[in-house]
This record gives C-alpha cells, structure tokens and sequence, in this order.
C-alpha cells in the first residue's frame, strides 16, 4: 500500500498546475480519500479507520504525537508536522495514508479498495 500511497501522492502533485501554498499536498490526498470513503463506510467508519492508522503511523514516526483525528475524521495538527518535518511532512503523511490503505484492505479487501481509490482519482491508472 505504500507504493499506491506514493503513487496518489505523485498524481495529487502533477494535477496541481499552481498548488495553494497554505494546504500541503498530504492534505489534499488524505482529503480525496476521506470524501470517497467516506460515502462507503461513513463519517464514524472513517474516523475509526484513521484514528487506527494514526495509531499504527505513530510508531514509525514521532512528528505524528500531535496529529488528532476530528471528529468529521479530518486531521488537526498536520501542518505542524509539515512544518518541523524535513521533508514537509511527506514521509508522515505517507506512512498514515498508507496504514489507511492497509486497513481498508484488510476489513474490504483490495478490489474494493482500488475502486474507492480509483473514484477519488478516476484518471489514475492501476495497471502497473
């Protein structure tokens, strides 16, 4: 799931022609992916499935102690992270974005993952 994160990572990035400054392209994937998941597993299935993968993500990296999940399942404390993170927080993001892949695959499975994936980016190929 690491390889699918970095690839929505990289698809985010190249569909941003002028990038807002003040919203960190983790945040603009986590969002796609909670507005698609969202309309599967709800408001509070979501919330649940991310405040896991924060947990699961937090052992890999320090920076996400001050990261919250909201109760809409959106992130607080990110831009923190991004702002102390060497690498603006990507490798943070990455490792929570995928932990969020790999739960839904273990609760849905994959099929059904790549195709909530694929409703959030629809002009991303899963081929590879």
């Amino acid at each position: 799931m690491r390889v699918l994160a970095e690839r929505l990572f990289a698809e985010e990035a190249s569909s941003q022609a002028e990038p807002h400054p003040n919203v960190h392209q983790a945040l603009r994937v986590f969002e796609k992916l909670r507005t698609s998941l969202t309309l599967f597993v709800g408001t509070d299935g979501f919330t649940a499935l991310t405040r896991r993968a924060l947990a699961l993500a937090r052992a890999e990296t320090a920076l996400l102690q001050g990261v919250t999940v909201q109760t809409n399942g959106s992130l607080l404390g990110f831009e923190d992270v991004a702002a102390q993170a060497d690498n603006c927080g990507t490798e943070e993001a990455l490792a929570l974005t995928s932990h969020v892949l790999s739960l839904l695959v273990t609760f849905i499975g994959e099929s059904l993952t790549l195709r909530l994936v694929k409703d959030a980016w629809p002009d991303l190929s899963l081929d590879d």
